[in-house]
């Protein structure tokens, strides 16, 4: 059986043919059977299964001034999309209005002023900034979605689920600019709808999605990540909270049930808070479902602490 020749170490696991071609590598080497196509003028060394290895087949084939955008961005910074990626989603890439944008099959090409494309590098890729990864997404996103990606974007939280460099990626004070600057485009009504209910400090989208499901059941809006203290002494920072009625509300991740260190801590704060009189109410991907127990509870809550 024939052996054959080794590719060199500099192409990486995805090349594109030029680069195979100036790197001394022949037609019939670089057209072989073990190395797969996953974009015309592309080959890889392995099929691609992850969002970012279908990014990293595509990324050679980036000509200058070419940016992911969209979805593509979105996932890339890290912002929380409504959608779980498929190997299907096409990879959003745009232009300016000067070049023509990729036809090839897997790619959704668009154009864009040059004034709104604002470079960046994330992980090695080109991406257009944060803010225009969630305006150039925005004709596919409800209100609450957009208020979701809007309170990533603010978050000055060093946990917030797998958000890129940086924090805040952006405040409002610039969105509400770049609203200005860019004027009417797809999704813009709803990104403007959606900007008054944004909030800073937000810790998670789940946080996010509680805080509208109860201001839609027609509450107060809860504070976001209240610091409780008994004293002058530190007892816990909170989710949402009402303070004047001592409810604090707590959304529970998987991590918190299957950590244990973070189980017993989240007993011993639920202890201490409600040592100093409040009322805990601890909620799951349940309760968001089905939000009429959390409602019923959150009912109770407030009329127990309001007597």
């Amino acid at each position: 059986m024939r052996t054959r020749r080794r590719l060199p170490a500099r192409l990486g696991d995805s090349f594109s043919v030029g680069g195979a071609q100036r790197a001394g590598v022949g037609r019939s080497r670089r057209d072989a059977d073990d190395l797969h196509r996953p974009f015309h003028g592309m080959r890889s060394t392995r099929i691609p299964e992850t969002f970012r290895q279908v990014v990293d087949c595509y990324r050679p084939r980036l000509r200058p001034e070419h940016l992911f955008s969209g979805r593509t961005a979105a996932r890339l910074w890290g912002l929380p999309l409504p959608w779980h990626w498929k190997k299907t989603e096409l990879l959003d890439v745009v232009v300016p209005l000067h070049l023509s944008p990729p036809t090839v099959p897997g790619v959704r090409g668009h154009r864009l002023a040059a004034h709104k494309l604002r470079p960046w590098t994330v992980a090695g890729a080109a991406v257009v900034d944060a803010v225009t990864a969630l305006f150039t997404c925005a004709s596919e996103l409800t209100v609450p979605e957009a208020v979701t990606m809007l309170d990533a974007l603010l978050t000055t939280a060093d946990d917030y689920p797998d958000l890129g460099p940086g924090r805040p990626l952006a405040t409002m004070d610039e969105i509400t600019q770049r609203l200005a600057e860019w004027g009417r485009f797809p999704g813009s009504g709803t990104v403007r709808k959606a900007a008054p209910l944004a909030r800073t400090r937000v810790e998670s989208p789940k946080e996010t999605a509680t805080r509208l499901l109860i201001r839609d059941a027609g509450f107060p809006e809860p504070a976001v990540q209240h610091e409780v203290r008994d004293g002058g002494r530190f007892v816990a920072r909170v989710d949402l909270a009402y303070p004047e009625l001592r409810i604090a509300i707590e959304y529970e991740g998987d991590g918190h049930r299957t950590d244990k260190e973070q189980w017993r801590s989240d007993i011993r704060r639920q202890r201490d808070l409600e040592d100093c009189g409040w009322i805990v109410i601890r909620l799951t991907q349940s309760d968001l479902d089905d939000h009429e127990a959390l409602v019923a509870r959150l009912h109770h809550a407030i009329s127990a602490q309001a007597v």
